[in-house]
């Protein structure tokens, strides 16, 4: 038998085979925020919610070369929605629930999505950019579903061909540079993440069948839709749905769920242990846990206390599965940021460590990271290219190899350590933020002559985001004004992209073409708060977050 062609294909097969195996878990507590009725749908459960929801697309006539937005949150809905429209070659746009209208505008506008399909809470924050665009705005079931236009050449030109490298779904990742780019990532992109997961060794070996993996990771970035969903589909293992991550029953839903092995983000490890012992920290079944940017310092602490190895890893939407490490196998030189060996089980890679020059690094010397599928084809189910961005696409992949922008090191043996990254982008949480969409949204203000937005390390988040203005000419600064560029900010931007701080002066550094220096932006950048004029909106941010 052929291997699948499509996630749609993998289910069919999956369903013939595991058909009364649950496909996707929820905590009682989230089935009943959501007033599901149920809370697991076996696959063979997943598999007709699937065909229905692809007859109603078939009837009002979409089909290859049409893209949908989905507003659907983590639910089981979305997973449904997804199968159902690449079972027809319609490709999906995940959406942010935490967009902003500005941000929700560009994105439709940008991906030429024919119907944004949400969830009925979220329609009064987005009916009128859906609106404005023309962009017909229906629920989960599909009721309202307008009938469609036959797709124009400028879409389906590209996806011609075998439907492995058909586009299956556009995610957009925050760039160095301008508004977020639209990643195209194909049928076989999404099936590389499980190819490399069911191949994997050691103490991330997958069991057949019987894996369950928690997560909480958003389903608007990759990691949920690629590295998790995917691995569990390959497998016939069971993803376990989080809202969003709960720290306080954590433990207690992992018990609950039966869940074997869970994914996190660095943010996350550090939370968990601010936590009080209890009798639940070892009161489960998980054997390991999968993520990056575990703080050195808890990596150790972590384990010891609650008993399961925490897997460092690295990914990036760009590459997905077919160039993902991660430290598996011993040793994992715990708390160093190891990465593991390069030369692992799954799609095989070629990689490089380059200086500023792109000569080779010697061992232990760090440099950027640069990496390639093996082979003849160098980008082998990897992302097919920045929608309407050659340029990027082609500055991405110079010289052959997908340019990562991180800064890592190899020692002798082939393990790779992070050690920073090169771009221009600030991570928060897990979330990259692009500066220069920051400084954007404050540099709108009236009362903003110049603004840099930079990163701040932040002990529980990784990094927060600092922004340094200057005021126009005429203007005082201070707390009233910190507030004011605070709230215009949050009134365009997605809460975590909103600085945590706001520091003025009277000039910033500046290059001899007028480019700020971000770099002699240190001295406030390592103690935000020891500026003369410096305010701290860290506490109002989380208020931000809470309020959704």
């Amino acid at each position: 038998m052929t291997n699948p062609a499509s996630p749609h294909e993998l289910l069919t097969r999956q369903a013939a085979r595991s058909g009364e195996k649950p496909l996707l878990i929820l905590p009682q507590k989230v089935a009943d925020l959501w007033d599901l009725g149920q809370s697991a749908w076996s696959y063979r459960q997943a598999l007709d919610a699937v065909e229905t929801l692809a007859g109603r697309y078939r009837k009002a006539g979409y089909s290859l070369g049409h893209r949908v937005a989905l507003l659907l949150e983590n639910r089981p809905d979305h997973f449904f929605h997804w199968l159902a429209l690449n079972s027809l070659g319609v490709s999906i746009v995940p959406v942010n629930p935490d967009y902003k209208a500005d941000e929700l505008h560009y994105l439709l506008e940008h991906s030429e999505s024919a119907a944004l399909v949400a969830v009925e809470s979220r329609h009064g924050h987005v009916r009128d950019v859906a609106a404005g665009l023309g962009v017909p705005l229906v629920g989960p079931d599909l009721d309202d579903l307008p009938q469609v236009a036959a797709a124009g050449d400028t879409l389906t030109g590209p996806l011609a061909g075998e439907t492995l490298g058909r586009e299956c779904a556009v995610i957009y990742t925050s760039g160095t540079t301008g508004r977020p780019k639209g990643c195209l990532l194909s049928n076989a992109y999404f099936l590389a993440w499980g190819e490399w997961y069911t191949a994997q060794t050691g103490a991330i070996s997958l069991r057949e069948g019987v894996e369950r993996l928690m997560t909480p990771l958003p389903t608007f970035h990759v990691n949920a839709m690629g590295n998790s969903f995917m691995g569990m589909l390959a497998c016939g293992g069971a993803q376990v749905i989080i809202d969003r991550f709960h720290p306080r029953d954590w433990w207690e839903s992992a018990a609950e769920t039966g869940a074997t092995c869970f994914h996190y983000l660095g943010v996350m490890p550090a939370i968990l242990l601010e936590i009080p012992p209890s009798d639940l920290d070892r009161a489960h079944g998980l054997r390991f846990g999968l993520g990056g940017g575990v703080h050195p310092d808890h990596h150790g602490v972590f384990e010891a206390r609650f008993g399961v190895p925490l897997l460092e890893g690295w990914a990036m939407t760009e590459g997905g599965g077919a160039a993902l490490l991660c430290a598996a196998d011993e040793p994992r030189h715990v708390g160093q940021r190891c990465l593991g060996r390069w030369s692992r089980p799954g799609p095989g890679i070629d990689i490089r460590i380059v200086d500023d020059e792109g000569r080779d690094c010697e061992d232990g010397t760090p440099g950027e990271f640069l990496v390639r599928a093996a082979g003849d084809d160098s980008r082998r189910a990897m992302f097919s290219g920045y929608l309407k961005n050659e340029t990027a696409t082609r500055e991405v992949w110079k010289d052959g190899y997908l340019n990562t922008g991180d800064i890592m090191r190899r020692d002798a043996d082939g393990s790779l350590y992070f050690v920073d990254r090169k771009k221009n982008i600030i991570r928060r949480s897990g979330e990259n933020i692009a500066a220069v969409e920051v400084e954007g949204a404050i540099a709108a203000h009236a009362d903003v002559g110049q603004v840099a937005a930079v990163a701040v390390l932040e002990p529980l988040r990784g990094e927060e985001v600092l922004a340094v203005v200057v005021p126009r000419s005429g203007v005082e600064p201070g707390a009233e004004l910190a507030r004011a560029l605070f709230d215009h900010a949050a009134a365009r931007l997605t809460y975590y992209k909103v600085p945590g701080y706001v520091v003025f002066l009277d000039a910033l550094p500046t290059t001899s073409t007028q480019k700020v220096r971000k770099q002699d932006l240190g001295v406030v950048a390592t103690d935000p708060m020891a500026a003369r004029h410096s305010f701290d909106f860290r506490e109002h941010k989380q208020r931000l977050r809470l309020k959704g």
